[in-house]
């Protein structure tokens, strides 16, 4: 298995920080709740031992995920993954709406989207920012289903792909939604990412 030094380790973690910083702004002034979305561990793992994690989402039948693909110097996706309830009570937080089945309609599905997208578009920013790197996107995606088949959707092989996972709890006042931020990495980026980040940290 691949590894990464602990300094390393640390600048994703501030870096990754940052952007979900800005996005715990951006959510509060959308749902007038103050939300925290703290990152408290880093951790870069295959991706086909995602579901072999104890006490991981992942380990579930289902999962809800946000995915947007980007390249650059270092290419891959990134996700905002959910268990179906607390993408449910994320949903109805926004919505305003009370609904006990965890299932999500083409309109709870949009607004889940919109929360994903701002988490994305923080987390990406922050890391683009930081280490002076540009990115192309794809268009957000809405994902229902085992983590497994992610990278699949996206015509990606993932035998020797590597997941830098972000564990983060969104807690909204006395809602405690799980949810975790990845960054699943095409095979050859991971070595580009450490690349760019000792660049930056020296400069």
């Amino acid at each position: 298995m691949k590894t990464i030094d602990a300094a390393t380790i640390d600048a994703i973690g501030e870096i990754v920080n940052i952007g979900v910083g800005r996005a715990a702004g951006q959510l509060n002034q959308m749902t007038g709740s103050h939300i925290r979305l703290q990152v408290p561990s880093i951790h870069l793992i295959p991706f086909n031992e995602l579901t072999s994690l104890k006490k991981s989402i992942f380990s579930g039948d289902v999962l809800c995920a946000v995915l947007l693909c980007f390249k650059g110097s270092f290419s891959g996706i990134t996700a905002v993954v959910f268990p179906p309830e607390s993408a449910a009570a994320l949903v109805m937080l926004l919505t305003g709406e009370k609904e006990d089945s965890p299932d999500l309609d083409p309109m709870r599905i949009e607004a889940l989207k919109e929360v994903g997208n701002i988490i994305i578009n923080a987390v990406m920013g922050s890391i683009a920012n930081v280490l002076s790197e540009h990115f192309t996107y794809s268009i957000p995606a809405y994902y229902e289903g085992p983590i497994s088949d992610v990278a699949e959707l996206q015509n990606k092989q993932v035998n020797e792909e590597y997941v830098l996972m972000a564990r983060t709890n969104f807690l909204i006042e006395a809602l405690n939604i799980e949810g975790d931020i990845l960054l699943i990495l095409e095979i050859g980026s991971l070595e580009n990412l450490v690349l760019s980040i000792k660049k930056a940290y020296e400069r």
